[in-house]
């Protein structure tokens, strides 16, 4: 007997049950936004949104988003969620950004943030986990930043990603997964990927508690031999030799070498581990529960940004752990409607052009009834002399 077939919805369905969607906003309920989001107040001169679809759209009422409205400002807003942890898991930051103003000079990254943050006092020195998105600034600027908060500090992805430069929607998705690998969609296409280890120039604090554990089990194995190590240390190169007979002789044990304790940049020779490397660790910090790409209590997203121009729209903020969940809203957000903003572009282009041509051709009509005015002005003049 054949088994059943499941149907498709069902099996959508049991996906989006199975993804944890930590945070979702496409601004369908109006002005209710203002509910959600906090404006930052640190700064009197900063710029203010409001939600609309711009002057062209795929769709007026799923196209608006969070549109910039001032020019040559800061801008700082941000709304907060549950508190989570990704350890583990794979974590997509996905949302739209579209530039209608051409953007000549100005950021068009989000921000992700610890659960404490200020929302009321969000600034540049707020401190945040990743920063992600275009930036774009004359002919030299144009890239996609990845930023991570590593050990007290930012990272740079070391990759030049190159950002859409247009006027029209685009779909940015970031994916960290918890294999130490990461990859950058733009409208659904992979256009960077690989390790975060060696695109940022990063230590896998995983590989250094490995390396930390070898040595402590080298040692372990070794203890005994010798209570003096930094005079002496088994010779790792010697072999046990042909006639020995451990019936006989007993174990085999490697012959200890006369070593000067240990120095900066010295290797004692016939040392094939570094015994050194477990006291190293011992003394940093650097020893804590979380990795890479790993964040301990996220909790809020944000702009926070400067433009020259303003006009910029954000929309179709998600995060979860789920990367066909994103790919399927992708496809059900910015996918449904960028078509139809292109085609409302177009036509708008063509009526602009329409109206250019109209307008020159009044005006050198209206010259040339001018220009015939002034010949009968002329005419009746020399009649009247």
């Amino acid at each position: 007997m054949a088994a059943a077939r499941v149907p498709l919805w069902a099996v959508c369905v049991l996906r989006v049950a199975l993804a944890t969607v930590y945070f979702q906003e496409d601004f369908l309920d109006g002005e209710r936004w203002r509910n959600r989001w906090v404006q930052s107040t640190n700064d009197s001169q900063f710029g203010y949104f409001r939600l609309s679809s711009g002057k062209f759209y795929g769709h007026k009422e799923k196209d608006k988003g969070l549109q910039t409205t001032q020019n040559s400002r800061f801008y700082a807003i941000s709304a907060r969620f549950k508190p989570f942890s990704n350890k583990g898991k794979t974590l997509i930051i996905q949302y739209t950004v579209k530039h209608e103003q051409k953007m000549d000079c100005g950021g068009g990254y989000i921000k992700l943030f610890p659960a404490d943050v200020d929302q009321k006092n969000l600034n540049g020195k707020s401190q945040y986990y990743i920063m992600f998105g275009p930036d774009i600034c004359g002919f030299d600027v144009k890239k996609v930043h990845v930023i991570l908060h590593f050990k007290n500090q930012y990272h740079s992805n070391k990759k030049s990603i190159r950002c859409k430069v247009d006027g029209f929607t685009h779909l940015y998705t970031l994916i960290l997964r918890p294999d130490l690998t990461y990859e950058v969609k733009i409208d659904g296409q992979s256009i960077e990927s690989g390790s975060i280890e060696y695109d940022w120039q990063l230590t896998s604090l995983k590989k250094m508690e490995k390396a930390s554990a070898e040595s402590k089990d080298w040692d372990q194995a070794t203890e005994g031999k010798s209570q003096d190590w930094e005079k002496h240390f088994l010779d790792a190169r010697a072999s046990k030799p042909s006639d020995w007979n451990s019936e006989l002789d007993g174990d085999w044990q490697a012959p200890m070498l006369q070593k000067p304790p240990y120095q900066d940049g010295l290797k004692p020779e016939g040392i094939d581990k570094d015994v050194w490397l477990h006291q190293k660790m011992k003394n940093t910090n650097y020893l804590t529960e979380y990795d890479l790409s790993e964040f301990e209590n996220i909790g809020a997203i944000g702009l926070e940004l400067w433009q020259v121009r303003s006009g910029t729209i954000f929309d179709n903020f998600l995060i979860t752990d789920d990367e066909e969940y994103a790919e399927n809203f992708g496809k059900a957000t910015w996918g449904e409607t960028k078509g139809p903003e292109r085609e409302m572009d177009a036509i708008q282009a063509k009526e602009e052009v329409k109206k250019a041509r109209e307008e020159d051709e009044d005006e050198q009509m209206m010259g040339r009834f001018g220009g015939r005015e002034n010949i009968f002005k002329g005419f009746h003049k020399r009649n009247e002399l």
